[in-house]
């Protein structure tokens, strides 16, 4: 039988209604309570790393996560982590940077309803992670909702009330539970070679810019002064206005200037971003050898660019860190870079 931890770290799962609204306040003894069918196949023990909202999960929040999965590690068989759901995609990327390699699985899991009310899917997917983490082919960074189970970079939370609120974003799911079955849709068998490795470090100045039109590229340079990285989130496959005053090209000029790193992305959720397509992406990005990141998701790209400073701040490294596929993270042609 599996030796399983569980990590609480609060949420809507764990969530009571007070005075103010939902307040996370079970702890993981108190979830294990609700699924006692768990015994059946694994036993658990559990750590209470945090009890917060997910609104309010922080980079430093997953340094924390990662050393008590890194103390723990020899001692379970795998890891189940309960979370919020608006942070949790944030929360499975910045895992599959900060633990690589790993043979044990570390599933990630949440609910749309607290565990404690008459009708809620907190229950089910609870039990669905714990069976999940149970399993001999799982290993690596999940998150398991609704019966599904998503690669850690590759969810997305779409949905903000129904139960089937994750997808996961340019890449099939992992596999599927259902009626106590595991069906596997990818062939994903540890074949990983290299032993597990935990990072410490990670680089929370990095910036998002969601582009609308009309946006003055004033908000650029200003982030060019606080931050060490932007993602800037544009239109269709990818590009920067071309105004006549020629604004854009000056601030991303600024930014490579001081060193500082610019990412490429789409506000398109899916089939992902080619800025080679129009002259307003390409003439951009082959000026200042600009990083793209094709089929990424945006919580994945913001924690990897996290991840990759915390290690390097040497531009040419940031680059090659980046379009190394973990996790699932990145799939693409090597010619596009």
């Amino acid at each position: 039988m599996k030796h399983l931890l569980l990590l609480g770290t609060g949420g809507t799962i764990a969530c009571k209604r007070g005075e103010n609204g939902l307040t996370p306040l079970l702890t993981g003894d108190e979830l294990l309570s609700y699924v006692p069918d768990a015994k059946k196949f694994c036993e658990v023990e559990t750590v209470q790393v945090l009890n917060i909202d997910s609104t309010n999960m922080h980079p430093k929040h997953w340094l924390k996560l990662a050393q008590v999965l890194e103390e723990n590690y020899d001692d379970y068989d795998g890891f189940v982590i309960c979370h919020g759901t608006d942070t949790m995609a944030y929360t499975a990327a910045a895992m599959s940077y900060l633990v690589q390699h790993s043979s044990k699985p570390i599933v990630i899991t949440g609910a749309q309803k607290p565990i404690d009310l008459d009708v809620t899917d907190a229950r089910t997917n609870l039990l669905d992670s714990l069976r999940f983490a149970a399993s001999e082919r799982a290993h690596g960074v999940t998150i398991v909702f609704d019966g599904k189970v998503i690669a850690g970079t590759r969810g997305k939370k779409e949905r903000s009330k129904s139960y089937n609120a994750f997808s996961s974003i340019n890449f099939p799911y992992l596999a599927v539970i259902q009626d106590e079955h595991i069906l596997y849709y990818i062939d994903d068998k540890w074949q990983d070679r290299e032993s597990v490795r935990f990072y410490h470090e990670m680089d929370s100045q990095v910036s998002l810019l969601k582009l609308i039109p009309s946006m003055d590229s004033s908000l650029l340079d200003y982030m060019a002064e606080h931050y060490d990285a932007v993602v800037i989130e544009s239109f269709g496959v990818g590009g920067l206005p071309s105004y006549e005053s020629g604004d854009f090209y000056s601030s991303i000029e600024k930014w490579i200037s001081m060193g500082k790193v610019v990412v490429m992305t789409t506000q398109v959720t899916q089939e992902g971003s080619n800025m080679s397509v129009y002259e307003v992406g390409q003439k951009i990005k082959n000026a200042f050898g600009l990083i793209e990141s094709y089929d990424m998701t945006l919580e994945a790209t913001v924690t990897k660019l996290m991840w990759i400073l915390g290690q390097t701040k040497d531009h040419d490294k940031v680059r090659e860190m980046f379009y190394e596929t973990i996790n699932h993270d990145i799939l693409w042609n090597t010619g596009r870079r």
